[in-house]
């Protein structure tokens, strides 16, 4: 069973990116339509059980968790808006291997805030970022347009570490189904308002439009992270997050079968690179407390701040 959800988590992540280019390509939907959409579903489904077992929960929300949930969604709005853009810009496999730095940038992160961190994770962390360098020095051959590409998937990946700090902060006293609910609620009205300003129209697509959005939605947002949220319960947060670590040459791969793409052989080699670095990170961090976030201040659904950090964003 476990076997089985694992699969049907990777193939939802991993389908994130390819599904997002290709709905970009075909259709008038623009990137923070597909932002808005994906979190505004969200927000509504995960906000379902909670109206029905306990809506005072929400109530109950104190000033610190509304603060630290804030955070978290603006961060995670412009994660979106930075990663979605850069799949028009450079490749799928590119753009989904530098924005799943997340784990990268919350060890460099962490090492600001004074936390010592253990030689594995250092060399992991170099080895990870010499793939980036290698990606962007490639890329810069390519085109302009492919270099900016990459670094806006570069600043996702750190706007996703962010989100995940901020909400693990609020996790740490919130549920769940509220944290969630509150999070992609807010950060829906944060990219409304973004598209407001720039001028992307939110709704009148066409048929094949409003298909992509529900797929992205269902496959990458409620199918592939409820499988690793239900996982989180039955295995460790070590092991679940080198399975998620399978969405990059997942992505790789569902690209190459269905959207054509195919890429320079050092661009592959950058793609290797940080695969291994983050799988080194990871392992690195094992048996260490402070690295992902201290075990103290579980939530009552037994999930802590380090949990959250291996479920990412896209």
């Amino acid at each position: 069973m476990n076997f089985f959800l694992a699969a049907v988590g990777v193939l939802g992540v991993a389908s994130s990116g390819p599904l997002i280019a290709a709905t970009l390509g075909a259709t008038s939907v623009s990137a923070l339509a597909i932002a808005f959409w994906r979190n505004a579903i969200g927000a509504v489904v995960m906000a379902g059980p909670v109206v029905v077992r306990n809506p005072r929960q929400f109530t109950s929300v104190t000033g610190a968790e509304f603060r630290w949930s804030l955070a978290a969604a603006v961060a995670l709005a412009l994660h979106f808006a930075c990663f979605i853009t850069s799949l028009q810009l450079t490749s799928v496999a590119a753009a989904t291997a530098l924005v799943c730095l997340q784990s990268g940038w919350i060890a460099i992160f962490q090492l600001f805030r004074g936390v010592r961190l253990r030689w594995p994770v250092l060399v992991g962390l170099g080895l990870a970022f010499g793939g980036v360098v290698t990606i962007t020095g490639f890329d810069m051959g390519t085109s302009p347009g492919a270099l900016v590409g990459d670094l806006l998937a570069v600043a996702g990946g750190a706007l996703a570490g962010i989100y995940t700090l901020a909400g693990g902060k609020a996790r740490q006293s919130m549920g769940t189904g509220v944290y969630t609910t509150l999070c992609y609620g807010m950060c829906a009205a944060i990219v409304a308002v973004l598209a407001l300003f720039v001028g992307a129209p939110l709704a009148g697509f066409d048929s094949g439009g409003w298909l992509g959005i529900l797929a992205i939605t269902v496959c990458a947002q409620l199918v592939g992270h409820t499988a690793f949220n239900h996982l989180l319960a039955t295995m460790s947060p070590l092991l679940v997050s080198m399975i998620i670590l399978l969405e990059i040459p997942g992505a790789a791969l569902l690209a190459a079968a269905f959207l054509g793409e195919t890429l320079p052989a050092g661009t592959y080699a950058g793609l290797a690179m940080i695969l291994v670095g983050l799988a080194v990170v990871l392992l690195g961090q094992r048996g260490s407390g402070s690295a992902m976030g201290a075990a103290k201040g579980r939530t009552a659904e037994g999930a802590g701040p380090e949990r959250l950090a291996e479920l990412g964003t896209d």
